[in-house]
């Protein structure tokens, strides 16, 4: 398996002004192989240290955050002398011994030689009580389930993923339905990392949607073990209510759908958990197309998307004989897997802002809008190869962006104000602009 974030990790390690580095993301996102993946490729030694019930480390940081004395402590845990330039000190489930993390602060101005990365869930409950969190003091990385280019990397199509990168489209399309084909089950895979190596490993999609509820109980638990006792029943019903919430032509979140007369102020709190721990993706409304787009962001109306295409087709019991051969019951659901997927992979892009717009009469809706930070890109999302495009042409006519795009599974094209993009190409949404240069 290969992530893109371990080039990341190895600019982290050269840079003159590196900081502690806190990696975040959901549960089972694969945040421990990361590192662990790192250390062993990039370093000549690793100490692993997992803060979840360790109750040595718990008393080793109760007491004063002196860095000399907390690297003696550590040398003494791992067994062996740390060497400060050659050795990769991982702090796992750091929420678990919250001054652990605020030592953070202290390896930083007192003892940055050390090279140390950390990664918890639930950030937010480390702070609880008090914990002063480094601002300012450590940098930061998310992590997110596997791509569609990494998971063609994962089930043995790398040199696949190598033309995507290329943007050979003329070959792209010359092989098209080894992408479509891939591109299905990856809509029912997803990208969580035990699910994808177990595919890649069995072609089993049974044994793939066993991992998968597995993981969505582990979820349903931590709201139980983690989240304010008075706002649990509120969680699952945000959670519960999002398959019926994207399954609809619009998709912007409506709290009536939760309960009768829910209202806004009831389920904020929830929202945010849900949002806190890479759980839920929440996309929101802009009313115009300026850079930044953050500036036009419109707080009262949003999308909800879940953290991964396959738990979404998981919770809502789809088969994956549906999903293949396809069915007419299932064109409905589609849009809303497909927009899912969309989302996903351009939340996995690093600074990309990620938006959707409507006008305010709700007579035109794009997809979504994205940020690049030079260009704002709208983008209109296809299910199949229906290729009407009314919206986009309503808001190009009135924004006029330098460029619209398309996303379906018609073939790559370049019109005059259009790029259709195959869906299984969206990762190269970036690049777009420059081949239209």
């Amino acid at each position: 398996m290969y992530r893109f974030a371990i080039e990341r990790l190895y600019k982290w390690k050269q840079s003159k002004h590196r900081k502690p580095l806190i990696i975040e993301g959901a549960r089972q996102v694969g945040k421990t192989w990361l590192m662990k993946e790192f250390g062993s490729k990039a370093y000549e030694n690793t100490v692993y240290i997992n803060f979840d019930s360790n109750s040595r480390m718990a008393e080793l940081f109760a007491s004063d955050l002196n860095t000399d004395r907390l690297v003696m402590g550590l040398e003494l845990y791992a067994g062996h002398k740390i060497d400060a330039e050659n050795t990769l000190l991982i702090f796992d489930e750091v929420q678990e011994v919250p001054r652990a993390l605020s030592s953070l602060k202290y390896f930083y101005e007192n003892a940055p030689r050390y090279h140390i990365i950390c990664a918890g869930s639930l950030w937010g409950i480390a702070l609880h009580g008090g914990t002063s969190f480094p601002v300012g003091k450590v940098d930061f990385l998310k992590l997110y389930p596997l791509s569609f280019r990494e998971f063609l990397m994962a089930t043995g199509n790398e040199r696949f993923a190598e033309q995507l990168d290329k943007q050979d489209y003329e070959m792209i399309t010359s092989f098209k339905q080894t992408y479509i084909d891939a591109l299905k089950h990856y809509y029912f895979v997803g990208g969580m990392p035990e699910a994808v190596v177990n595919f890649s490993e069995n072609k089993d999609f049974n044994e793939v949607r066993e991992i998968q509820k597995r993981i969505l109980a582990a979820y349903e638990q931590d709201f139980s073990k983690h989240a304010p006792y008075e706002i649990v029943p509120k969680i699952r019903m945000i959670w519960n209510s999002i398959p019926s919430q994207l399954a609809k032509e619009n998709k912007k979140f409506i709290y009536g759908l939760v309960r009768e007369g829910g209202r806004a102020k009831e389920y904020e709190t929830a929202i945010m958990w849900l949002t806190d721990c890479g759980l839920v993706h929440k996309v929101s409304r802009v009313n115009a197309a300026g850079i930044p787009l953050k500036a036009y962001e419109d707080l009262r109306a949003f999308k909800l998307f879940l953290v991964d295409v396959g738990l979404l087709g998981c919770m809502t019991g789809l088969r994956q004989r549906t999903l293949l051969d396809g069915n007419d019951m299932f064109t409905e659901f589609k849009g809303a897997l497909t927009e899912q997927y969309v989302c996903q992979q351009f939340k996995a892009i690093e600074d990309l802002g990620v938006y959707y717009y409507t006008n305010d009469r709700g007579s035109c809706e794009v997809d979504f809008v994205i940020d690049t930070g030079e260009k704002v890109i709208p983008v209109e999302v296809k299910a199949e190869v229906n290729l009407k495009a009314k919206s986009l042409r309503v808001y190009k006519d009135k924004f006029e962006p330098e460029i619209c795009v398309r996303t379906s599974m018609a073939d790559y094209k370049k019109e005059d104000w259009l790029t259709n993009l195959p869906l299984y190409a969206v990762e190269e949404i970036q690049q777009v602009f420059h081949n239209r240069s």
